[in-house]
């Protein structure tokens, strides 16, 4: 099996796509919304400079993707995988975000068990940046079988550094 960060990953549900320019204004509009970013690092991302530099961080990192639910067709948010390190064996999840009206109905989990089903596939250990204010994000990891391994500061592209906490699943301990 080939090893890729950006095909399309997909089950009965919902559909990883890879990234494209011409995503910008149906992702953008999900992200629109400054009650998606209340917790974030980043809370000024919702208006629309702010996420363009993010979209394109997102396009650069040629890892993230567009989340569609595949019923109704609708952009659900973004997600990516980013920092493989090969001597570790190790892969990076995070950058996700959701449209409000998806949370609390088990959307993330389902994303989350698509992708680490999908990567473990090729590497052992996943690692999660988590904005150390983010709580929602933190118990949704927790909920998963994240650990919480470190806290460091993370800059994204063209934005301050933010203390994040690292969580981590390893393969062996992934159902």
């Amino acid at each position: 099996m080939d090893f890729s960060i950006q095909k399309i990953v997909e089950n009965s549900e919902y559909q990883l796509i890879p990234l494209q320019q011409g995503d910008f204004e149906s992702l953008y509009a999900v992200a629109s919304d400054p009650e998606i970013w209340k917790q974030h690092p980043n809370k000024d991302r919702y208006q629309r400079g702010v996420f363009e530099n993010f979209f394109k961080g997102a396009l650069e990192s040629s890892g993230a993707f567009k989340i569609i639910d595949k019923i109704t067709g609708e952009v659900l948010g973004s997600t990516r995988f980013y920092d493989f390190n090969e001597k570790k064996n190790s892969i990076f999840i995070g950058y996700t975000f959701y449209g409000t009206k998806f949370w609390g109905k088990g959307v993330n989990p389902k994303i989350k068990k698509l992708m680490l089903d999908y990567i473990f596939q090729f590497v052992d250990t996943v690692h999660f940046h988590i904005g150390k204010e983010n709580i929602r994000s933190q118990i949704a990891m927790e909920r998963l079988g994240g650990q919480k391994i470190a806290e460091e500061e993370v800059a994204y592209f063209g934005e301050p550094a933010k203390t994040n906490f690292v969580y981590e699943i390893k393969k062996e301990n992934w159902i």
